[in-house]
């Protein structure tokens, strides 16, 4: 059995911290709080606002389907912070950073205060307050994609509109701008430009490359049939289609598209749609029908199709890492992904496990980064943190006083 331990604080937020990275040598400490650096130099990563850590500042944030309660959990200091209750939310989102509480008329936006910032050779970890941020208009089936620069919001209508990346960080909306036509799905701003598919929504589909005003550009000669969910890796995004995925590549300005079939006629009902993974991460997971999951390895251009039972919730960090998976049994189960066998397993954490509604609303979801899995028990009112590089050893309980129905990480 399991044993609960104490939530401790692992450790204090680091207020400026020394560059420990070569691309990031020869600058001052990062500047913390709202102060302004001693010198007139900005150092290099300062973030005004904000503080610099040496460590990633994970944050979970957890929404109550039944009540609308809000709250943040810091994984860093083991405290849950309250937020404003957002009654009628139906699915939540994030972009590393912004929590998207999806609504049957609009989806509210929630900065987290925790992200990080990928330089390729070095990357930024930063926490600031929580905060609000306002309202973006589209209900259900609205998505929201970001990269540094632009949030763009998609609604289910096809219709998209950009909004400035810098004014959300302020705690503002801003004034968005309005693309040109509609879209077949989500669009995703990649390699500073958004890419899109246009035609029929369940129908074909062709790549398009616009600029940030919606021009469009020279794009790769493809097509997706019947899109339904999308992934941005270091390789490039990911697209899922009726045969398997489309991989939209950026090198030195110019686009490219490469099919990664299934290899075999795989049913609608069994087809990836919902990407999983760990941010950085180029291995996604998606539930191939009710009891096997898809694992998509990107890098290598090849599907498997792990044999588990039956599937409430799966993730992995990737690199050699276990498959998570959640079953009906209420406990995790890991999978050698190469060999397709189970290798760890879990006492029951949940003593019931919802399945997930029509919209895909209040099932449990596994939550990955480099050293943890986090898993929500709404029934149980509690997250557990998974050690799972230790046979998904329970490293840590968080007790709360809200069901969350809704979890999503910031701070990757």
């Amino acid at each position: 059995m399991f044993v609960r331990r104490n939530v401790t604080s692992l450790a204090p937020a680091l207020a400026a911290v020394a560059l420990l990275t070569a691309g990031c040598g020869g600058q001052d400490d990062a500047g913390s709080g709202s102060e302004a650096p001693a010198s007139s130099a900005t150092p290099h990563g300062y973030v005004e606002g904000a503080a610099e850590a040496a460590e990633q500042q994970s944050r979970l944030l957890l929404g109550d389907l039944g009540s609308g309660d809000t709250r943040v959990l810091d994984l860093i200091t083991g405290k849950v912070h309250d937020a404003a209750r957002g009654p009628g939310v139906t699915a939540l989102t994030t972009d590393g950073r912004f929590g998207y509480f999806h609504g049957a008329d609009d989806t509210r936006v929630l900065d987290s205060g925790a992200w990080m910032v990928d330089h390729g050779d070095h990357v930024h970890y930063y926490r600031a307050k929580i905060q609000e941020v306002g309202e973006l208009p589209g209900g259900t089936g609205t998505g929201v994609r970001s990269d540094a620069g632009v949030t763009v919001v998609t609604s289910a209508d096809g219709k998209a509109s950009v909004y400035p990346r810098a004014e959300l960080e302020k705690a503002a909306l801003g004034t968005p701008a309005r693309l040109p036509g509609t879209y077949a799905g989500a669009v995703v701003p990649y390699a500073e430009h958004l890419i899109a598919l246009t035609g029929e929504r369940g129908g074909p589909a062709r790549v398009a490359v616009l600029d940030r005003s919606g021009k469009q550009g020279a794009a790769p000669e493809a097509e997706c049939e019947d899109p339904r969910g999308d992934a941005v890796t270091r390789r490039g995004i990911v697209l899922g289609c009726a045969d398997g995925a489309l991989l939209v590549h950026e090198d030195d300005g110019a686009f490219t598209a490469e099919k990664i079939p299934y290899g075999e006629d795989v049913p609608r009902q069994e087809r990836a749609v919902e990407f999983r993974h760990r941010p950085g991460s180029s291995t996604l997971t998606a539930p191939a029908g009710k009891e096997a999951v898809w694992v998509l390895d990107v890098t290598e251009g090849a599907w498997t199709r792990v044999e588990t039972g039956p599937v409430v919730a799966a993730n992995t960090a990737g690199e050699g890492s276990p498959l998570l998976v959640l079953e009906t049994d209420g406990a995790l189960h890991g999978y050698d992904i190469s060999a397709g066998k189970e290798t760890a397993v879990t006492d029951p954490l949940l003593k019931t496990t919802p399945e997930a509604g029509a919209d895909g609303a209040g099932a449990p979801v596994i939550e990955v980064d480099r050293s943890r899995a986090y898993l929500n028990d709404p029934s149980g009112k509690r997250v557990y943190e998974i050690d799972y590089n230790d046979d998904l050893r329970v490293a840590r309980t968080f007790d709360l006083d809200v069901r969350p129905s809704l979890m999503v990480e910031t701070g990757r």
